[in-house]
């Protein structure tokens, strides 16, 4: 707290004590704000759909092993899959799982995923296309 024996006018003090509280307001604000954020309920966000015949031939075969529980051909495959980009109904941290569909002539894992929700891994309750590496997803139906 200031004082007047600080060495402070009382002038300089109260400036100081009024630019603290508009600090302090402002903090509150923000605090607030992002408090409303994080507990505003998240809506299930509208996915589109598309046929597994429809996909790739790759995706198909993706789809094949992933309800056979592999043999999968990548290590990352079946790895817990964030939904950071929230684009996903939103779901507890575990519940969608991540494969890799194979690019033909790519040297990487490529782009494409699909990513599947629900335990087990092999009976999923739904599963998502995803051509852009997470940028867009469609639900697969059959």
């Amino acid at each position: 707290m200031l004082s007047i024996g600080s060495g402070l006018s009382r002038a300089a003090a109260r400036q100081a004590l009024r630019k603290l509280g508009v600090a302090a307001l402002v903090l509150a604000c923000l605090a607030n704000a992002g408090m409303v954020a994080a507990k505003a309920p998240q809506p299930d966000l509208p996915v589109g759909t598309v046929p597994l015949a429809q996909l790739p031939a790759e995706a198909q075969q993706t789809e094949r092993l992933i309800r056979a529980g592999g043999p999968f051909p990548y290590s990352k495959d079946g790895v817990v899959f964030g939904n950071r980009e929230r684009l996903l109904p939103p779901k507890p941290r575990g519940h969608y799982r991540e494969y890799t569909v194979k690019t033909p002539d790519s040297r990487d894992r490529g782009a494409r995923r699909i990513v599947c929700g629900g335990e087990p891994p092999v009976h999923p309750e739904a599963c998502f296309y995803t051509a852009d590496h997470y940028t867009s997803f469609y639900r697969i139906v059959q």
